[in-house]
């Protein structure tokens, strides 16, 4: 199991500014093989700008509803679903790992959360020129958060996420660097985003979440 081997050997606690891991070598090879071969549109191809949230689907009434001539929305966001898990075997184990009551058990007592009852949400990211993130803390709904970042076209380490004290003052950034990442829990003080900075190609990373809303993949 990769993501619990990291967990258990490869990660360390931080509290600064407030209570979260790091994760080194958290997925396999061949999932971040996927990762980086998803095909997820440009933006900047569809005369769309970044707005500092990850809502960007639909940003404009055409991609919401579809176009009436017949042709399909455009998704932006990839979420990892049983309707595309064929393209995607290696990180379906990555799920199934989540899944698994070893993984969310171990999880549960980091965070000091129950996970029992919850469902995994993964969603693969490719981030462009333009792109940022305003400071925010996740829905209660997102019982872990979590983000794993796969740096395979030699981008800044800088790119990673910024996290912020309650003065939203930036204390860190996570180093964006490939095959490495974080977990926390939400709470009131919990306060990340990333601030407008040069990418040179793409930032791609893979957000990972319990939830309490239903997904296609309930734990075990």
């Amino acid at each position: 199991m990769t993501f619990l081997n990291s967990l258990l050997n490869n990660s360390k606690e931080h509290n600064n500014p407030f209570r979260h891991w790091e994760l080194n070598n958290p997925l396999s090879d061949e999932a971040i093989q996927e990762i980086i071969q998803a095909d997820i549109p440009n933006i900047v191809d569809h005369n769309l700008n970044y707005d500092g949230t990850r809502a960007i689907d639909g940003g404009a009434p055409e991609f919401r509803k579809g176009i009436e001539s017949g042709g399909k929305a455009i998704k932006f966001r990839c979420f990892i679903t049983k309707d595309n898990a064929q393209y995607f075997p290696n990180l379906v184990k990555f799920i199934n790992e989540l899944q698994s009551k070893e993984v969310h058990q171990t999880i549960s007592k980091m965070i000091n959360k129950d996970l029992s009852n919850s469902y995994v949400r993964v969603e693969v990211i490719c981030d462009r020129e333009g792109f940022w993130l305003k400071p925010h803390c996740d829905i209660k709904e997102k019982l872990m958060s979590g983000l794993i970042f796969v740096n395979n076209a030699n981008e800044s380490e800088d790119l990673g996420t910024d996290f912020y004290n309650e003065k939203l003052e930036k204390v860190k950034t996570v180093p964006y660097k490939n095959n490495y990442g974080y977990m926390f829990t939400s709470g009131p003080n919990t306060w990340h985003g990333m601030e407008k900075k040069k990418i040179v190609k793409e930032r791609r990373c893979i957000q990972v979440n319990y939830v309490t809303f239903k997904t296609d993949w309930k734990v075990k």
